[in-house]
């Protein structure tokens, strides 16, 4: 990779003041009260609030426009920065940590997969998120960190705001990431999921290189080793329907694909937290311990016990914790060729079937147009679900141009001979507002029948509109459930909808003008 020096080096910044390299985490926890970071929980979490910013802020997010990125980042789905612009702001961050008593740095790796991982550095402004770095992160061992030599550097300093006009941002807020220094800047924002979605950014840009898919998936895998992935926007249920007591999480989140399989590009979970509880995610639920994360949930003065059903902060509560505290979690977290990939979509519309199977065309086609909708806190400003085309389930993520990411998963699925399904976790009977969501327990066992052949003999139906091949019945869900039209009072305010939503789908495939006929033929077949 290409690396450029910089006027004040890191390790310069990292001999002011106290730098506190890889603390166990007593010792963050320690720090983190002291500084009244947070508050400890009758469960043993740490419990923070990240002000203002309760998601992601992509509007403030830059990729630096060089000689090296140039030619390789689509810059129609990434917003530039220039060079110049950027060095103006690393010395202006640089000038603000060194002004720190207190530094505190995270040094290991993103990829489980030895051969696939890259070396982090994360110099950390607070504790709470220094431990939230270790959580989500592959730590490395005694003589890993002993050997340790980044290849990526964060430097995360939410107290630093800028300028817009000065500093050429769009707002206080700023995550800006420099392929040709290896370094990405935040600030302005305490949410913590910027960070880890920012070293997934950099994952996406090297991998594809190198031949391997990098997706924004979970993965799970069977007692017989089959291993499945999950895709799908936050909210969608990824992180909910791969914990699951009957199978092994390899990860929820973010994962590589080789020629050798899956592997997690993590080393925890960051599931959503609101109305969190034992009886419908135990998995999720008993993992949160001493250790843990909860961001902006809501904590009772009176016991320190966590009020998952409160929203007061916001609807995008989170819980961050170690895999090591996942009882079925599979340790390393590297997998099999999966046999099984699932798409999932929140609907608004509630006119998408909760599940039909996908031919190699269509899976292309579901892929690269990435549609569901955004729920409420998963971005700043989005209260109500937002119908959203989200190309290869993860648009803001994946830096390349998506044809990049879509011949690479397109390959690997005939390689192996994997079935796709499109399960719907939106709404049913009508619209967001009208109908309700599609209840979990169905789509558990939607899940179960795809992931152990249930649906492979049943009646398949073929829808008009969207052409999507759904299965007449399943295993513990109502006949009626499964045809979405059914479950909708007024049969013709359904195709009206339906036919609404088909019309969108072609609108937004049209800027992927370099696709094939075959698969831009794979969408709805309404016109």
């Amino acid at each position: 990779m290409y690396h450029a020096s910089l006027e004040t080096p890191i390790s310069e910044l990292l001999h002011t003041g106290n730098s506190f390299i890889n603390l166990s985490v007593p010792e963050l926890i320690e720090h983190a009260l002291k500084k009244n970071e947070g508050v400890l929980t009758n469960n043993g979490a740490l419990a923070v609030t990240t002000g203002k910013y309760t998601g992601r802020s992509p509007k403030d997010r830059f990729f630096v426009k060089d000689e090296v990125t140039s030619e390789l980042v689509d810059w129609n789905r990434n917003q530039q920065m220039n060079e110049s612009v950027f060095l103006g702001v690393y010395q202006k961050i640089v000038h603000y940590l060194t002004g720190q008593k207190d530094k505190y740095v995270f040094r290991g790796f993103a990829g489980a997969d030895p051969e696939h991982r890259l070396a982090i550095q994360i110099v950390n402004e607070y504790a709470w998120q220094n431990l939230f770095c270790r959580q989500l992160f592959i730590e490395p061992t005694n003589s890993e960190l002993e050997h340790h030599h980044a290849a990526f550097t964060v430097l995360a300093a939410p107290g630093f705001k800028a300028d817009p006009l000065v500093d050429g941002t769009r707002s206080e807020a700023f995550i800006i990431i420099s392929m040709k220094y290896r370094i990405i800047l935040i600030g302005g924002t305490e949410y913590g999921g910027e960070i880890k979605k920012s070293i997934f950014t950099v994952i996406n840009y090297l991998l594809p290189q190198k031949g391997i898919m990098s997706m924004h998936c979970s993965a799970n895998q069977g007692s017989d080793g089959r291993v499945a992935l999950f895709f799908g926007l936050s909210g969608t249920g990824k992180t909910t329907l791969s914990n699951s007591p009957d199978r092994s999480l390899i990860g929820d989140d973010e994962h590589g694909w080789s020629t050798d399989g899956v592997f997690n590009i993590e080393g925890g979970c960051y599931a959503k937290a609101i109305r969190l509880s034992r009886e419908k995610e135990p998995q999720i639920y008993d993992s949160i311990q001493f250790g843990t994360i909860l961001e902006n949930v809501v904590i009772s003065q009176e016991n320190r016990k966590p009020d998952y059903d409160n929203a007061d902060l916001t609807e995008n509560t989170r819980a961050a914790y170690s895999l090591n505290t996942v009882a079925n979690a599979l340790l390393p977290s590297i997998g099999g060729h999966p046999s099984t990939i699932i798409f999932l979509t929140a609907d608004a519309f509630g006119v998408l079937p909760p599940i039909s199977i996908l031919s190699p065309e269509q899976a292309m086609y579901q892929f690269l147009s990435g549609y569901t909708s955004k729920l409420a806190g998963t971005e700043r400003g989005v209260v109500d679900p937002e119908t959203t085309f989200s190309t290869c389930f993860g648009a803001p993520f994946m830096p390349l141009p998506a044809i990049k990411y879509a011949e690479l998963l397109g390959t690997l699925i005939k390689q192996n001979n994997v079935t796709v399904y499109l399960v719907n976790t939106g709404w049913s009977g009508g619209p967001h507002g009208i109908g309700k969501r599609i209840d979990l327990s169905y789509t558990r066992q939607i899940i179960d029948a795809a992931l152990n052949s249930k649906l492979s003999d049943q009646d398949i139906y073929k829808d008009p509109i969207f052409g999507l091949h759904i299965p007449r019945s399943c295993p513990g869900v109502p006949d009626h459930v499964l045809m979405p039209w059914e479950t909708w009072s007024d049969h013709s305010a359904y195709t009206q909808a339906a036919k609404q939503l088909a019309q969108q789908f072609q609108v937004n495939f049209k800027k992927f003008s370099d696709v094939p006929e075959q698969i831009r033929s794979a969408g709805p077949i309404y016109s």
